[in-house]
This record gives structure tokens, sequence and C-alpha cells, in this order.
């Protein structure tokens, strides 16, 4: 199969994520895990962007000027809130139901926002740029992961960012991620993950040296079911984030 034949949809995935959009801003639907993980994931976008692009973190607007790209972004619940700190962001999903969901709530909110239905790969193909790119819980999802970062790094500008947030393939992830919180504690619906689809941060790491991107930073995300709350730390061994730099 040549590049142009090759995809990173997976169709099983996009129609189960189709099926849920209807419930991506109930902070108890399908997406509770996600509104609980947000503000984590959200402090940590905001802190490591303002600290490489030199911007105050406490000005109201500290992304003012950035072009952020949300791959993968579902209802928007990243979007909207770095639409507020200032980022012009697309969102772009392969679910038009995600889309409509998002144009819809943010709209609500009067919130501008460039949503789009539409793949990294066509992205890249027309010749867009970001200063960062989200890949936040989304390459677990994708058909063809090395198509899926190759392309994504091909639309980031020169010295941009690349966050990406994933599971991690260990069976401490598997019978946390997978069988507690899909089968018994039903925070999520079954069969959101597949484990053989699970990353290692050493594949992901060797994907973006490969295509000459920096690892600089790297970090686990846990949960205290005593407060319920996600919090960052040096256990990756289930929930992580990578956070690589295109220097040319």
């Amino acid at each position: 199969m040549n590049m142009a034949e090759r995809t990173t949809i997976d169709i099983v995935e996009i129609t189960r994520f189709s099926h849920m959009a209807a419930t991506w801003w109930n902070p108890n639907g399908d997406f509770h895990p996600l509104h609980r993980f947000n503000p984590t994931r959200l402090a940590y976008i905001k802190e490591k962007i303002c600290l490489a692009f030199n911007r105050d973190p406490l000005e109201a607007k500290p992304l003012q000027g950035l072009r952020i790209l949300d791959i993968g972004c579902g209802g928007g619940l990243l979007c909207e809130p770095l639409a507020r700190l200032g980022a012009d962001i697309v969102g772009a999903d392969a679910s038009a139901d995600n889309i409509e969901v998002a144009k819809i709530h943010a709209a609500e909110n009067g919130l501008d926002i460039d949503y789009r239905i539409t793949t990294i790969e066509t992205l890249a193909k027309v010749g867009e740029k970001f200063n960062v790119i989200l890949n936040m819980e989304v390459v677990e999802h994708v058909a063809d992961v090395s198509l899926f970062m190759a392309a994504s790094a091909s639309v980031m500008k020169q010295n941009g960012l690349m966050f990406i947030a994933t599971l991690n393939r260990t069976w401490k992830a598997w019978g946390l991620a997978i069988v507690a919180a899909e089968y018994i504690l039903r925070w999520l619906p079954k069969g959101t993950h597949s484990y053989e689809k699970l990353l290692r941060p050493s594949e992901l790491k060797k994907e973006l040296r490969v295509l000459g991107l920096t690892i600089i930073d790297e970090v686990g995300v846990t949960y205290n079911p005593l407060t319920d709350t996600w919090n960052r730390s040096s256990d990756m061994s289930v929930n992580y984030i990578l956070l690589a730099c295109y220097l040319k």
C-alpha cells in the first residue's frame, strides 16, 4: 500500500465515538473521566506552551497569536479553554457527529473555533502549519500510527511543540484503564480501548526521533481515588504524556 492509499482512520473507532457524541459535554456521561482529567492536562499544556514561547501565564490571553491544532478534538473539551486563553485553534476530527456537537457548544458559549471534519493526513497534504500540535488520547485509536505521527510532524512550524497523551501498553494499564475503568467501574463504555493498540513510551519516542523531533519532557498522570483527582506523576505505567519539539 503506497502513502496515497494509507489512512489514519479506523472506521470502528470513528463509529464508536460518533455514537457517544451527544454526551461530550455531560460531565456525568460517557466522557466523565475526560472531564475529571481535563484540568490536569490543560494546566500542563498551558505551562509548557508559555515556557516554550516565552509567554506570561498570568496574562488573560497568554496564547494570543499561537496557532494550535487539536487533532481528534472530539466535542472540543480542550479547544474551548485554549480558545479562551487566546489561541487561534483548529479542532479536527474524522467524526462529523463530534464536530457538529463541538460547533454547537462553541457557538452557545460565544467562542470562535475553527472546527473541521478532516484527518491529519489531509491537513498535511494542503500544507497547514501550526505552532502546537495536540495529540491527546487519540494515537491509540488510529489505524496507522506511523502515518499519523509523520503527518502530525509535517504540519509543525519551526520550533513547534507536539503533545502526545496516551495509555502505556502494560499489564497495569490493562487492569486499571481497561478492566477496571470499562468493565467494573463503567467509567468508559466497554471496548473503548484495545490493549494491542496501546503504545509504550519507547515506541512513540522512536517514531518521534525518526521524524527529527526532540523529546523535551515526559510525565505520568495518575488518579487519586481518595480525592477523585488526576495529578502529574513520575509513574508513566498507565497514563503518560510526551512533549516533543521540532528544531530545524
